[in-house]
């Protein structure tokens, strides 16, 4: 009864063996939306997590918002969240010669001053119009605009998030985390939606001032790599997309700019160096081929 036992364990683990085999001959090599070669880093985490967890039509959300949700909104709660944070306070002050008076061309004087947050306004007035004149001329200094309005993301907090994103290369939920050890409480969403803002509201400008540039040079080096986009409309996370890169020589400024396609057709390379008129430094692919105006330059010459 013993040894019977015994076999028909044994025979339940021979039985186990081949399906063991299987999962992971398939993990090791079957198709999987998380799965990389050792040479091919993860470029979908980097490029798509802003356009996955942003949410457009949500409003930034304040202190009370992010932590304690089913509370009443209190005003001045924002205020209370940023009360422990060291505060810079920016000054927008005109210099002498931007405040002659149009009426008797003397020196205005500060007349007063006006506070938005950590922005100071100074208005000026001609002290001299004012005693003797009928009306009293007045200018203000112009007050920097903040690149997304009503958000508490600033210039060098938006340049800062976009730099740990894509060149330290540090998921929002993680800068998140940073943010709340610091006492601010900001959501993936909000940092998603001025990632995305930032792109394309200012970041998109100066890449097409880039590439106008780019396309007067005389050298460029043009090459292609291979990555997956989760959650792409109409696609399966495992289908092949391609970054085409785009870099020129040394004739000035270094200029590097990327070109996301869903393929790898000639089309691209066409489209993107449309009107460019020089040497092309590029590998094999027959893609190239095809460029007019253009002189290619093989990988070893």
């Amino acid at each position: 009864e013993a040894q019977e036992q015994e076999i028909a364990e044994l025979k339940k683990q021979v039985n186990l063996l081949p399906e063991q085999l299987r999962l992971a001959r398939h993990r090791q090599f079957g198709k999987s939306s998380e799965r990389t070669t050792d040479n091919q880093i993860r470029l979908d985490l980097v490029f798509n997590e802003a356009e996955v967890e942003a949410q457009p039509e949500a409003e930034e959300p304040t202190f009370e918002a992010v932590t304690y949700q089913r509370r009443k909104k209190q005003p001045g709660q924002r205020d209370a969240m940023l009360a422990d944070l060291p505060v810079e306070q920016i000054e927008s002050r005109l210099p002498e010669e931007e405040r002659i008076c149009p009426c008797c061309g003397e020196v205005m004087d500060e007349a007063g001053v006006e506070i938005r947050r950590e922005h100071v306004q100074q208005p000026y007035a001609c002290r001299t119009c004012d005693k003797h004149g009928t009306e009293t001329p007045m200018v203000k200094a112009q007050m920097q605009r903040p690149p997304i309005p009503g958000s508490l993301a600033f210039a060098s907090m938006l340049a800062y998030v976009i730099d740990k994103k894509y060149l330290d290369g540090l998921p929002l939920y993680r800068l998140e985390e940073q943010f709340a050890r610091q006492g601010l409480r900001l959501t993936r969403q909000t940092l998603a939606n001025w990632v995305v803002l930032g792109a394309t509201r200012w970041l998109d400008l100066i890449y097409h001032l880039l590439h106008e540039e780019l396309l007067q040079r005389r050298y460029l080096h043009a090459d292609e790599t291979t990555l997956q986009v989760l959650h792409e409309p109409g696609r399966p996370a495992e289908a092949t997309s391609y970054m085409w890169l785009y870099r020129s020589g040394q004739d000035g400024p270094p200029i590097v700019l990327f070109d996301y396609q869903e393929t790898r057709a000639k089309e691209h390379p066409k489209r993107f160096l449309e009107g460019f008129k020089g040497y092309l430094h590029v590998d094999g692919y027959s893609g190239y081929n095809e460029i007019p105006d253009v002189k290619l330059v093989g990988c070893c010459a």
